[in-house]
C-alpha cells in the first residue's frame, strides 16, 4: 500500500462527502432561500457558493505551476449577491468543484511534497490540500446551518436524524459485522 496514494484517495472521498452535504442542502432550498441572510454582516448561500467557486477556480487552476491567488480573481466581487437564478448558482457551484476535482484527480504521490504558492506564501501541496479541506468544510457547514434555519421543521436531515442514533448504530454494527 502506498501512503501517498492512500492519502489522495481518502482526501478525495472527504471532499466528495462535504460537497454532497452542500448538494443536498441546495436541493432543499428555493431560489429565494438561496439569497436569505440573517443580517447585513451575514452572507447568503448564493454568496458563499460564489466565494467557494472563485476560490476553487483560482487555487486549483494550474495548481502546481502558479500561485493559487490568480490575478484574474476578483475576490471582493464574490461577496456581491448577484446570482440571478438557482440554475446559475448550481452552474457556479459545479464549475468550482469540477476545476477542483480535475486538479486533485491528476495529483500523484510525488506531487504531495512539491511546493505551491498561495498569495506568495509557500506550502507543501499536501498542506495546501488540507488548508482547502478546512476552508471548504467551514463554508459548507455555514451553508447547511443556513439551510436548516430556513427549512426549520421541513429540513431533511443529512446525517443521523434526532432520536435515531441507537437504530443507526445497530444498522452500522450489523453492516460491518464480520461474515462467518
Amino acid at each position: 500500500m502506498n501512503i501517498g496514494s492512500e492519502y489522495l484517495r481518502i482526501v478525495t472521498e472527504r471532499f466528495k462527502s462535504i460537497k454532497k452535504l452542500g448538494d443536498q442542502t441546495i436541493a432543499q432550498l428555493s431560489e429565494a432561500d438561496l439569497h436569505w441572510k440573517m443580517n447585513q454582516e451575514s452572507n447568503s448561500i448564493a454568496v458563499i457558493v460564489k466565494h467557494l467557486s472563485g476560490n476553487m477556480v483560482s487555487r486549483w487552476t494550474d495548481f502546481l505551476e502558479s500561485d493559487g491567488e490568480k490575478p484574474y480573481r476578483n475576490r471582493e466581487q464574490e461577496f456581491a449577491d448577484d446570482v440571478s437564478s438557482k440554475n446559475e448558482l448550481i452552474r457556479i457551484w459545479e464549475k468550482g468543484w469540477s476545476v477542483f476535482f480535475e486538479a486533485l484527480n491528476h495529483l500523484k504521490e510525488e506531487d504531495l511534497l512539491k511546493r505551491v504558492l498561495i498569495r506568495g506564501e509557500s506550502h507543501l501541496a499536501m498542506e495546501a490540500i488540507e488548508r482547502q479541506l478546512a476552508h471548504y468544510a467551514y463554508h459548507i457547514g455555514q451553508i447547511v446551518y443556513i439551510g436548516k434555519q430556513i427549512r426549520n421543521e421541513d429540513w431533511q436531515s443529512l446525517s443521523i436524524p434526532r432520536g435515531k442514533s441507537d437504530e443507526y448504530l445497530q444498522q452500522m454494527l450489523k453492516k460491518h459485522q464480520p461474515k462467518s
